[in-house]
Order: structure tokens, then C-alpha cells, then sequence
């Protein structure tokens, strides 16, 4: 015990690395704020914040100790895992809260660092976070999207006619990323759907194969 209290930070260390934790998680938290994430300001916060206090306590309370110190931040890693997986949810087919997610366990980290004592690595991990979240988001934007496709396909109103067109398109490996419907009329609506197909397949073996579906009247395609 007597190791432990020899290696132990002083109380204003014990503090800088709380507030840094505190700048840190904010300043990734308000990223995610502004574009009405669910998980925001303070929940990037509490999580940076929860990481470094857990950090100290591995250090503090159990080095020399004859305890492993590790156990604890390990078990960070796991732990946020649930947390971020309350961030996903799936809309129709699509599926959002990935980024919200990956940017709460890089959270985690980044928390785990400061509490360590690793501030370069952890101011570091934080600008990279920005400039992932803000720039390159803008970027990733004006990419070229290979295989990216907007299908409209018009049908009538039928209960079971989009089970039907995901299992055409699943036969050809075709990545579905957003469906919409547009209004009823004359019964029949006219499904959207934003795809990505996939190199082996291509446009006119798609195209002939939803026309074959039956019910189908109309199957257009646009380039993204």
C-alpha cells in the first residue's frame, strides 16, 4: 500500500484531469448537439468524464496494491458498448446512430487517456474527432459513390410489395439505404429507394428483375 501512495497523483492533477476530461467530451459532445444526435452535450460529457474518474481509480485505488490496475479501464471498452448500442435504431431499412456511437466510444477513450495521464493522446484523439465529425463530413459528401442509384418503382398499393422487392434485390446483393413511399393515387404508390449495387451485378439485370415482379407497371433508374 505504502507503492500506492508514493505513485499517487496530487489533488490538482486529479482535478486537471477531470476538467480536461469535461473540455474534451464537450467539445465532441456539442458536434453531435448541433445536429440533434441523441446523444449530445452532455452525454459525451458524462461518458469522457465517467472514463477518466474510472482511469483514476484503477491508478489510485488499486497500483501496488497487488491488484491488476488494468481491470478496470479494460472494462471500460466493454461497458460503453451498451451504451452506444441505445444510440442505433433502424428506420425502415436504413440504419442511423453509427457515427453518434463510434464517436461515444472514441469518447470513452479519449476520457481513458486523460485519466492515464496521456494528454497528448488524448488532445490529439479529440482534434482528429473534430475533423472527422465537421470537414471530412463535408468531404465525404462530394465523393464519388460507386454503385449508388436511385431506383423509383411503380406499383400498387399492396400489402407485402416491399418484402417482395428487398427479396429481388437481396438475390443480387443490392444494398438498400432508404426507402419512401410517395402518396396514393389512383391505388398505386411509387416506392423510392436509394441503392448501391454491388460490382458483379449490374443496372439492366436489376431493372429486368423487378420488372418481372408482378403488380410492377413502371421501374425507373437514376445515377446518384
Amino acid at each position: 500500500m505504502t507503492d500506492a501512495v508514493a505513485t499517487a497523483a496530487p489533488w490538482w492533477e486529479i482535478l486537471l484531469r477531470l476538467g480536461l476530461a469535461l473540455a474534451l467530451g464537450g467539445l465532441i459532445g456539442l458536434e453531435r448537439e448541433s445536429v440533434e444526435k441523441p446523444a449530445g452535450f452532455r452525454t459525451h460529457i458524462l461518458v469522457t468524464l465517467g472514463a477518466t474518474l474510472f482511469t483514476l481509480i484503477s491508478r489510485e485505488g488499486f497500483f501496488g496494491s497487488g491488484a491488476d490496475p488494468a481491470r478496470i479501464a479494460s472494462n471500460i471498452v466493454v461497458g460503453i458498448g451498451f451504451l452506444g448500442a441505445g444510440t442505433i435504431w433502424r428506420s425502415g431499412v436504413t440504419v442511423q446512430g453509427l457515427t453518434t456511437a463510434a464517436s461515444l466510444w472514441t469518447a470513452a477513450a479519449i476520457g481513458t487517456a486523460v485519466g492515464a495521464g496521456f494528454y497528448l493522446g488524448g488532445i490529439a484523439a479529440t482534434a482528429i474527432v473534430m475533423a472527422v465529425l465537421i470537414p471530412f463530413k463535408a468531404l465525404e459528401r462530394r465523393l464519388p459513390r460507386r454503385g449508388a442509384a436511385t431506383i423509383e418503382v411503380l406499383l400498387p398499393d399492396r400489402p407485402g410489395q416491399l418484402g417482395k422487392i428487398g427479396t429481388v434485390l437481396g438475390a443480387y446483393n443490392v444494398n438498400i439505404e432508404h426507402v419512401e413511399l410517395s402518396e396514393k393515387m389512383d391505388d398505386r404508390v411509387t416506392m423510392t429507394l436509394a441503392v448501391r449495387l454491388p460490382a458483379r451485378a449490374t443496372r439492366d439485370e436489376v431493372l429486368l428483375a423487378l420488372g418481372d415482379l408482378d403488380g410492377v407497371e413502371q421501374v425507373r433508374w437514376k445515377e446518384a
